[in-house]
């Protein structure tokens, strides 16, 4: 009996020591499975902000005449005299560089100048970009499209087109060239187009060339009909601001249609890179601001101007050969050789010059009142006498 007790005794201390050897799982004893493994180069990286595009330098940049096939003896000679000119500024580019400036005492790069008619120059180099565009159909357009009261103008002002303004040919009554001007009833009149509309019709339109800024001021309130904003806002935005022009300013009538044939201020070197423009026919740093078409069509003669020394007409360009020491002022040691040119031309002498044979442009503000060809031997005699091909 004791034995057995002994037995019993013992067996359940085993199943005791059994169930005591087993314990019960719990939350806190189960390990959370080890992180994925993550390299610092897989982690998520920002994007890198796009490099800006580099600005464009539209400086027309600076180097000796002698690197440009210029001599510089006869550029000094130049220099010597024009202090007693009535010359206020002097620019020459040549193979896109400028290699030859001038300011008169008062006066620098920075200077605007008024160039009167050189305006009608830039006025016509925005014509030829809306036609581009699409806000103008052609040169053969009607003026009445864009100014709908000419369509109620007797005879044969309703015939008035743009290339008859475009070429001083619409035949309206105008004296501005020479002799008694109506220049100041113009100028005061308390509205311009339709001073300018109001005009006898002494021609029929394209068949007699007559120079008038008129012409140029209906073109410009033409041009503004057609795009919407002024020649100013419209220039800014398709080619003064892409060349990097920041000088120029532009006038307007009472009624603020830009003043198209005479209101612009601009700097020299702003003005050389409109003729350095044009020389690249419209092209700018790789893009084409201008239609090369344009270009050529309106620097070829549309018509022969007056007959005279002005040289023949365009679209609201000049175009007429020149040659080295033409007016005898200074002997040129390389010639004499003449080249064509086209120039945008303003009251008093006011030019700039493009010759497409020597990649030569040159920008010349005078002072005035005086005749407006007396700085030409200028550009003859010393510029272009300086020119070694």
């Amino acid at each position: 009996m004791k034995y057995r007790v002994l037995a019993l005794l013992l067996a359940a201390l085993l199943s005791l020591s059994a169930c005591g050897g087993q314990k019960a799982p719990s939350s806190g004893s189960i390990e959370a499975p080890p992180a994925p493994s993550v390299s610092p180069s897989s982690q998520s990286q920002p994007e890198p902000e796009p490099a800006p595009e580099p600005e464009i330098d539209n400086s027309l940049g600076f180097d000796a005449p002698e690197n440009h096939r210029m001599d510089p003896e006869v550029l000094d000679h130049l220099h010597q005299i024009l202090p007693g000119t009535t010359v206020s500024s002097m620019v020459t580019v040549r193979d896109g560089v400028i290699v030859d400036e001038y300011y008169k005492e008062g006066y620098d790069e920075t200077s605007a100048f008024p160039v009167h008619s050189c305006s009608k120059s830039i006025t016509s180099a925005l014509v030829g970009i809306a036609i581009q565009q699409g806000y103008i159909g052609g040169v053969d357009d009607l003026l009445s499209d864009y100014l709908p009261q000419v369509a109620q103008l007797e005879g044969s002002k309703k015939e008035l087109t743009l290339r008859h303004l475009l070429t001083h040919t619409s035949g309206l009554e105008w004296r501005e060239w020479t002799g008694p001007t109506n220049w100041m009833e113009f100028q005061t009149a308390e509205n311009w187009v339709d001073y300018i509309l109001g005009r006898q019709q002494v021609a029929q339109p394209g068949a007699v060339f007559n120079y008038s800024t008129g012409n140029t001021h209906l073109l410009a309130a033409a041009l503004e009909a057609a795009v919407g904003k002024s020649l100013l806002e419209y220039g800014q935005e398709n080619l003064f601001a892409p060349m990097g022009i920041e000088t120029l300013t532009w006038g307007t009538d009472p009624q603020g249609v830009t003043d198209g044939g005479n209101g612009v201020r601009i700097s020299s070197r702003d003005a050389a890179r409109f003729g350095q423009l044009y020389l690249q026919k419209g092209s700018w740093k790789g893009e084409q601001l201008v239609p090369e078409s344009w270009v050529e069509e309106s620097t070829t003669p549309q018509n022969g101007g007056y007959g005279d020394s002005a040289g023949s007409y365009g679209y609201q360009w000049w175009i007429r050969p020149y040659t080295q020491g033409a007016y005898g002022s200074y002997p040129p040691p390389y010639g004499p050789a003449q080249y064509d040119t086209y120039m945008a031309f303003g009251a008093w002498g006011q030019f700039i010059i493009v010759v497409p044979q020597l990649e030569l442009v040159t920008v010349i503000t005078s002072q005035g009142p005086q005749g407006g060809f007396v700085p030409r031997p200028y550009f003859t005699d010393y510029i272009l006498a300086a020119c070694m091909e």
